[in-house]
């Protein structure tokens, strides 16, 4: 009998065992499904922050492509126009020496003052085309509308023989340095004549 007992107590204890083995299932099924949730949303979360991630990195390297596109375009406004206060420097020398070739001409009766009008006319020369060979360039005004871009008016004058607004002559002549203006031409500019 001891013998049948031990067998019920051992059975009973099976059963016992088996029932607590099914709740514990039951509840890890629950557990694992909690679990699946949870990485399902920490996945697309971590997808949500990569996507994001990438994102920031697009618009970064679009930003960083966009200032090497603007610093290379400075460093070659920069070396164009380099020269710029140097070539302002020398317009004056320029406009100096057609002072003195203007005036030369005038005056030129023996045989000294036209070897120096030849040697000033020389030196102009030269630095006209040192100039032409850095692209600074003369802004041609005379016979053409005005334009306050390019021209400077001076004065006025009244005249038959050009249409108002027209520039008749040059006091100082303007230059360009490749596509920008470096210094306007001043002008004396046509206007209709009173009646």
């Amino acid at each position: 009998m001891n013998m049948k007992k031990t067998q019920q107590e051992n059975g009973m204890d099976m059963d016992a065992e088996e029932s607590e083995i099914s709740d514990s299932e039951s509840e890890g099924g629950a557990v694992e499904a909690e679990d699946v949730e949870q990485l399902k949303t920490e996945l697309s979360t971590a997808k949500a922050e990569a996507a994001d991630t990438y994102d920031r990195l697009l618009r970064l390297s679009a930003e960083f492509e966009n200032y090497k596109k603007r610093v290379q375009r400075q460093m070659e406004d920069h070396k164009k126009y380099a020269n710029e206060d140097l070539i302002k420097d020398l317009l004056s020398v320029v406009d100096n020496l057609e002072r003195a070739l203007n005036a030369a001409g005038e005056k030129q009766k023996d045989e000294t003052g036209a070897c120096m009008a030849e040697g000033v006319e020389m030196t102009l020369n030269e630095i006209v085309k040192i100039l032409k060979n850095h692209n600074v360039t003369p802004i041609e005004a005379r016979g053409k509308p005005f334009d306050p871009t390019y021209h400077e008016a001076v004065m006025q004058e009244e005249s038959d023989d050009y249409p108002e607004n027209t520039v008749i002559s040059e006091f100082q002549k303007g230059y360009m340095l490749h596509d920008r203006l470096i210094r306007p031409a001043m002008v004396t500019v046509a206007k209709q004549k009173t009646a």
